[in-house]
């Protein structure tokens, strides 16, 4: 009776390396492009223009940059607070829907990602300026001058709900559409009334949609840039709008490159809450 041999160390060393080799594309590019510009930031952010943590000194003890980091969290808290309170609806529609109107449905909540944010800005600057039809609108029926909507709070505000709603209706859709039908049934043939059923079944079941939507609208946000600039108040200015603001006018690279690490460690601390209680894995449902 003869003995198999058995297989070449060589062998499968190489077939242990072949993971790894299919992923060396994927790595080059992103140290080249993500790891090393990154790398950049850190260090001109304690060298620039003298060796040191004079910037982030200067950050922390600044009335300025403290009530901007005030503004953006709080912007980003309205704005993940106002796509569940929108997104919400239509996604428990889509859960409820038959099959094919909720694929319908879906289409058109992805259809924003069809168009740059850029351009979706721009249709709210014309939608919200002086000559769009919200102020003709207003000057028809209430008469009196158009009112200011462009260049504020709200218009900024309004615009990256639109942007950012898609995300929280997509993590809702995945939460809601894995409730049981069963579930419901049985609450209701037990007296429960449609109210009754909805806070205690389908919210609670509900809730890890609700905590990743919030998640992902809120880490988003933080990082906005196009929108706050271009419709946003001058006077209500987000962190990454003053980033760029350094770099484009005053060539403070240093002081950008603190303020782009403020940012970048405020939403690690926001991910590392959320991983520490519910996963990152579970982030997209």
């Amino acid at each position: 009776m003869s003995v198999a041999a058995p297989p070449a160390m060589g062998g499968a060393a190489r077939a242990d390396l072949r993971p790894w080799l299919l992923l060396l594309p994927l790595l080059v590019f992103l140290a080249g492009f993500f790891l090393v510009p990154l790398a950049q930031v850190l260090v001109m952010s304690v060298t620039e223009p003298e060796p040191g943590l004079g910037q982030f000194t200067a950050i922390i003890s600044d009335a300025f940059f403290l009530r901007v980091l005030w503004q953006t969290f709080a912007t980003a808290a309205l704005v993940a607070a106002c796509t569940l309170l929108l997104g919400f609806p239509l996604a428990y529609a889509m859960a409820e829907a038959s099959p094919r109107m909720a694929a319908l449905l879906m289409v058109l909540v992805t259809m924003s990602f069809w168009s740059s944010f850029l351009v979706r800005t721009y249709a709210w600057m014309v939608i919200l300026g002086n000559a769009g039809p919200i102020a003709w609108l207003s000057v028809k029926l209430l008469g009196g001058p158009a009112p200011q909507l462009l260049f504020t709070r709200f218009s900024s505000t309004l615009a990256m709900t639109h942007i950012l709603i898609p995300y929280m209706v997509l993590s809702l859709y995945a939460a809601l559409s894995r409730i049981e039908p069963a579930l419901l049934r049985s609450a209701a043939s037990l007296g429960a009334a449609p109210a009754s059923v909805f806070r205690h079944v389908v919210l609670p079941l509900a809730a890890p949609g609700v905590v990743n939507g919030l998640t992902l609208v809120f880490v988003l946000c933080l990082g906005f840039y196009v929108t706050p600039v271009l419709i946003g108040s001058p006077r209500e200015q987000m962190i990454a709008g003053v980033i760029g603001h350094q770099v484009e006018e005053f060539l403070a690279f240093g002081e950008a490159s603190a303020l782009s690490v403020v940012l970048l460690a405020s939403t690690m601390v926001v991910l590392g809450i959320y991983h520490r209680r519910f996963g990152l894995d579970r982030l997209w449902g």
